[in-house]
């Protein structure tokens, strides 16, 4: 990786942070091969990338895939990746938002696709929903996000970190841990530390739901008042009393119980039974 450094870069085309973006870019190279081996990059593989910054990472992904696309929003990127980059041909630059991007028009017909990103914090949740809820066909996501919501991902029930965010990703994916992330690894220093997680899609959701909608409604409900009962929580549903007491019923889950108490079985229990009597 001699001769291709992020600082190198960075200086060579006095490229100007932009705080509003949130830009923080890699200058630690063993987590850059920390993902490229996290994700298992191969020959068979399109991967997709969110967020190349000046391309380092970029860089050793094209030297393992198939082909790599590249999503950045900074136009002030665009003609730095183009130049330092342009000697793969496997390479295509997508000037866009990724939240705009419509995946699937980047997949086609490819059968093996990986995800990797380095995101700016304030779009993480926005991309994970994104990719997990548009039906994509990915097979893992491997992200660099902030500690605290790596580990708000990979929670278990019963812990302060288990949320609606957990639910979400492992209805869809496993969730692994490569690594922690110092701040020191970044230019400019982030304040907090970071986690490089892998997502892997798994082929049918954790578990089976009527109505996937109610299941995230019902989730999210459950942990926007977490004080709250079950019971309480899920007030805004808008079902007769009856109708409510009678799904806690047919799920076996008593309403005193709170949202994060719940397995991501339990969520889906009461949500059948909630749809049943819905109908």
């Amino acid at each position: 990786m001699e001769g291709f450094s992020t600082k190198d870069i960075v200086k060579k085309y006095g490229f100007k942070f932009t705080k509003s973006l949130g830009q923080n870019f890699l200058i630690d190279d063993t987590v850059l091969m920390d993902i490229v081996e996290g994700a298992k990059v191969n020959k068979e593989d399109l991967v997709i990338e969110i967020g190349p910054g000046v391309g380092t990472l970029t860089r050793e992904l094209l030297k393992k895939a198939k082909r790599v696309v590249s999503i950045e929003l900074d136009s002030d990127l665009i003609p730095i990746l183009e130049e330092e980059l342009k000697e793969f041909d496997n390479f295509q630059l997508i000037h866009k938002d990724a939240l705009k991007v419509d995946f699937n028009e980047i997949i086609g017909e490819e059968k093996s696709v990986k995800v990797v990103a380095n995101l700016p914090y304030y779009v993480t949740t926005p991309i994970i929903a994104k990719l997990l809820t548009g039906n994509y066909k990915f097979d893992s996501l491997t992200i660099m996000i902030q500690k605290e919501v790596a580990e708000r991902i990979a929670a278990a029930p019963d812990t302060k970190e288990y949320g609606a965010l957990s639910i979400l990703v492992q209805y869809y994916c496993d969730t692994e841990i490569i690594r922690k992330v110092s701040p020191s690894s970044f230019i400019p220093q982030p304040k907090v530390e970071s986690i490089v997680i892998k997502l892997r899609r798994l082929l049918e959701p954790r578990v089976k739901v009527q109505d996937e909608k109610l299941y995230f409604t019902i989730s999210r409900d459950a942990f926007n008042m977490r004080r709250k009962t079950l019971w309480n929580a899920l007030k805004p549903l808008k079902l007769e009393k009856e109708k409510l007491e009678q799904g806690f019923a047919d799920a076996g889950i008593d309403p005193k119980r709170r949202g994060e108490t719940l397995s991501l079985q339990e969520f889906a229990n009461l949500t059948n039974s909630i749809h049943k009597l819905m109908e």
